[in-house]
């Protein structure tokens, strides 16, 4: 087993670094990950949010090869357990996924391994782990850790609320000595504490990354005419490229698959009402191709690990800005450039709306849907950077803007709407904080509701007339989300507020503009999105030199044909970085392979020899 690999006498920290560098071929963690892993080496449960991409897995994967026991990991998707077991085969570690797509034969041998002691993790649906035999089997197995992935899911607040997580809350009781680590990539303040609620993390560390992705380049557009049209366009002008598409309905995912396929594009539908097996089928398909479309409802979600992904469409737009960013972070998982473009409209914000109020849950559920929508569409209506409106969003200060979105290249017209927001903050800063949104705007307009004299008072009273409702609805949106207007959440009912007062005087000083995007009135043109920022990533992915570009393919070929020998998505056996650092470098010996990022002892054992031969064996 590959804890055998950490020295005796080194910390358990060290061990896990000399784990990461011997199983994972990495040199040293990332971020907050070597934090988050002492703290589950020291036996204390944690919640970790880091970015997608940012190493999740590996926070509980090192543990559990460390401590005693095995590890459990409770994950929502079969499609998700399936991919990381793979990888983790793949580097040599004792993986298993007990779920219902295994067969009777297989899973004796999986419960002979665990009581054996030969296993170092076992992948769990939420399901699977609370059926009490399951429960009664677990209490007389040793645990190292139980890990919580998307925990996201457990919370009312979040993007993507699963009843069943719910039931986790029960392993504290349980287990009351094996530290519990719950991972999400997407969650804001509220939804974190309703983690902690819920799990009964109340009193563990919390570990909260930055939200920031520099490798995505993010676009926005108003949908003029039938998305399907835009959406061809768009991705007939990124050809040859791993991409997915989503889309708010299943129909739409067959037509727009349909018209990708007419323009010459490999593309497949993925929805929750294909056949099971067809579905299993398609997303092989999607992972094992170099280049190919996916478009998908959100069933396609969780269940995507690809990491040469170049591009994610938001044909409509999703629920929210965690489920954007869970979305839009499915491209440029390898950190190369990618980019995340969203398509919207009117109707779709009123459909979202009319959705939330059919919805049989609490209304104070639905008011907090209705704020995170309307949230949403102000990212996408503003004119502040994207990428800096969802890192404010997360919680993040001292954001500055990532210089590369349409926004900030200038794609989108603007217009002066500083004397408008300092009108709204003084409003905001008289009404002292005790009221909500709606009544900021009625109070600019003159037309609250049996307004008190005090109020009416107010200098601020009515001095609102050149916009309408929706104007100052939109401009207090997006106050809020570059940082100059605070909500306090107020047991769902929000209350408005001044936010940073050293930007706020700088708008009241003139120091400090506030912009209002102009829409268009005539059909915008059809390659402008993305146009300056696909040539920048162009460039940047041209990064290896031209002579050794034909050994990179080369080392791309063996792998495709490995993968599809083993039934394996090619991203499991190595990396496009990996491969080429090995065509840059062009090793000559096993020790020298070693070396490189991204392999380590098992897959240098499994592979090492055919990687030489295609080196060594390569002329041109």
């Amino acid at each position: 087993m590959p804890v055998a690999l950490a020295e005796p006498d080194l910390t358990p920290l060290d061990q896990a670094r000399e784990i990461l560098r011997r199983t994972f071929g990495h040199a040293d963690f990332r971020g907050m990950q070597a934090d988050v892993i002492a703290e589950v080496l020291a036996g204390r449960s944690a919640l970790a949010v880091l970015p997608t991409g940012g190493g999740k897995s590996l926070c509980y994967q090192i543990p559990s090869m460390i401590r005693p026991g095995l590890g459990l990991v409770v994950s929502p998707l079969i499609a998700l357990m399936t991919d990381q077991v793979a990888a983790m085969q793949q580097s040599g570690v004792a993986a298993a996924r007990l779920d219902s797509n295994i067969d009777p034969s297989e899973k004796a041998e999986t419960w002979r391994r665990i009581d054996a002691g030969e296993l170092d993790l076992l992948y769990l649906s939420p399901e699977g782990l609370m059926q009490p035999w399951m429960m009664d089997r677990l209490a007389r197995t040793p645990l190292a850790l139980i890990a919580i992935d998307e925990a996201h899911c457990v919370s009312q607040w979040g993007h993507d609320f699963r009843p069943e997580y719910r039931m986790l809350g029960r392993l504290a009781e349980i287990f009351p000595d094996v530290p519990r680590l719950a991972v999400t990539a997407t969650a804001d303040a509220r939804t974190r504490d309703d983690i902690r609620g819920e799990l009964k993390l109340t009193g563990s560390r919390e570990f909260v990354a930055s939200f920031a992705r520099p490798e995505l380049i993010l676009s926005a557009e108003r949908k003029r005419g039938a998305a399907q049209k835009r959406v061809v366009e768009l991705v007939t002008a990124r050809p040859n490229r791993s991409g997915v598409v989503y889309a708010g309905s299943r129909d739409g995912t067959e037509k727009i698959a349909e018209a990708l396929r007419a323009a010459g594009v490999p593309a497949l539908a993925y929805h929750a009402g294909l056949e099971r097996t067809l579905r299993t089928q398609r997303l092989e398909e999607f992972l094992e191709a170099d280049a190919a479309v996916m478009v998908a409802t959100i069933a396609f979600g969780m269940g995507v690990d690809k990491p040469d992904v170049r591009f994610v469409i938001h044909a409509d737009p999703p629920a929210s800005i965690e489920a954007y960013w869970q979305e839009i972070g499915r491209a440029g998982r390898d950190g190369d450039p990618a980019e995340g473009i969203t398509l919207y409209g009117a109707s779709d914000l009123a459909w979202a709306l009319r959705r939330i109020g059919e919805r049989d849950v609490d209304e104070q559920v639905k008011q907090v849907q209705v704020r995170k929508v309307r949230q949403l569409y102000t990212l996408l209506d503003g004119t502040g950077c994207r990428a800096g409106a969802v890192r404010r969003y997360f919680g993040e200060e001292g954001v500055e803007a990532c210089g590369q979105c349409d926004l900030c290249t200038g794609a989108v017209e603007t217009t002066d709407a500083t004397e408008a927001a300092q009108k709204a903050l003084s409003a905001a800063h008289r009404l002292a904080g005790r009221f909500g949104r709606g009544r900021l705007v009625d109070h600019l307009l003159g037309k609250t509701k049996d307004v008190s004299a005090q109020e009416s008072s107010l200098s601020t009273w009515g001095i609102g007339t050149e916009f309408n409702a929706t104007q100052w609805r939109d401009l207090t949106e997006q106050l809020l989300f570059e940082g100059l207007l605070r909500e306090d959440p107020n047991d769902g009912r929000p209350l408005v507020g001044l936010g940073d007062a050293e930007a706020v005087r700088a708008v009241f000083r003139g120091e400090r503009r506030v912009a209002m995007r102009k829409h268009p009135e005539g059909p915008e043109d059809s390659g402008r999105a993305g146009g300056r920022t696909r040539k920048r990533g162009r460039e940047a992915m041209a990064a290896l030199p031209p002579a050794d570009q034909p050994l990179f393919e080369a080392l791309r070929a063996w792998r495709s044909s490995e993968a599809k020998s083993q039934h394996v998505p090619p991203y499991v056996i190595f990396h496009d970085r990996t491969l080429a650092e090995i065509a840059r470098v062009r090793p000559g010996s096993r020790a020298a392979l070693e070396r490189l990022n991204g392999v380590g002892e098992g897959k240098l054992a499994r592979y090492g020899e055919a990687v030489l031969e295609v080196v060594s064996g390569f002329e041109g």
